[in-house]
């Protein structure tokens, strides 16, 4: 069983790296019929029928599940999915994984000493060095990425801020759960904490991400993590910034919009003539090679 010693309700799911999501899987996955499967336990995580029956097409549903869950709440915690097995009696899964479930524990709480322990300096855009060499700090950033090295990759970077948050969920929900099968980069529930935020950010948009989706709204303009973000982001490669940048309006603003980004063609959510459309193009622009 995992440790009672540690607050499992503190540590956020992101915590669990991709050995115990495998596992949970080899459990979950298979249907059931005297056992809780992936189904109860999304009923219990209080996703509704056609959600559910959506994630029947994952290869990986409990993945899948995990991942939408942990992205719906800053809530969510491995105490709370540790509970919902437990209600669920399948103590059998809370016991084989527990060790593992504590040894996830113990490095998260290690990379937060560390990270308080060790200052992180701003990353000043002008001097970015795009050809700077990959390190083990770059390698251990998000939930999948590979133990042996292999990074991550995404189709997009969604930059937006904690506010818009609840329209980059139904994003997910669109791209990512439906026919186009998307991959995005969601900061909050892709990345693992421990390290310093503007070298993942970095990393992330220049490596990692074939694109990046800009969330455009008032709180956006006030955001010193998007001003970052969009500004490193078109420092990258002046010639192909068209490519690179989607700016995407989904609710009406009472500021300007941002003259950094005049000059792309916008996905503008709040134009009812074009609201049918918004999520047909928006997929075949994160689909281009």
């Amino acid at each position: 069983q995992a440790s009672c010693e540690m607050n499992l309700e503190s540590v956020p799911l992101v915590a669990l790296n991709m050995s115990v999501r495998r596992k949970l899987g080899l459990y979950l996955n298979p249907r059931q019929t005297v056992a809780a499967d992936w189904m109860t336990v999304a009923e219990e995580m209080d996703f509704t029928y056609l959600e559910i029956r959506n994630y029947e097409a994952f290869k990986d549903p409990t993945k899948k599940l995990l991942e939408d869950w942990q992205a719906r709440s800053a809530e969510v915690s491995v105490g709370k999915l540790l509970s919902i097995l437990t209600k669920l009696e399948r103590t059998d899964i809370v016991e084989d994984l527990g060790p593992m479930i504590d040894e996830d524990v113990r490095k998260y709480y290690e990379s937060l000493k560390k990270k308080k322990e060790e200052p992180c300096l701003p990353l000043q855009v002008p001097e970015v060095d795009s050809c700077a060499p990959r390190t083990p700090e770059t390698l251990g950033l998000t939930t999948q990425d590979d133990p042996e090295g292999l990074p991550e990759k995404f189709d997009a970077f969604i930059c937006y801020c904690k506010s818009d948050f609840g329209f980059v969920y139904e994003m997910i929900r669109e791209l990512e759960q439906t026919q186009y099968k998307l991959k995005l980069c969601v900061f909050d529930r892709d990345v693992l904490p421990g390290s310093c935020v503007w070298t993942i950010t970095s990393e992330l948009i220049e490596r990692r991400c074939k694109r990046m989706v800009v969330v455009i709204s008032d709180e956006y303009l006030e955001s010193e993590d998007c001003d970052f973000q969009t500004k490193f982001a078109l420092s990258l490669s002046p010639g192909a910034r068209n490519k690179r940048l989607i700016p995407v309006i989904y609710k009406q603003m009472k500021k300007p919009f941002p003259s950094i980004l005049r000059f792309l063609t916008v996905c503008d959510y709040t134009r009812p003539c074009t609201q049918a459309w918004f999520w047909v193009r928006l997929a075949k622009a994160l689909s281009l090679p």
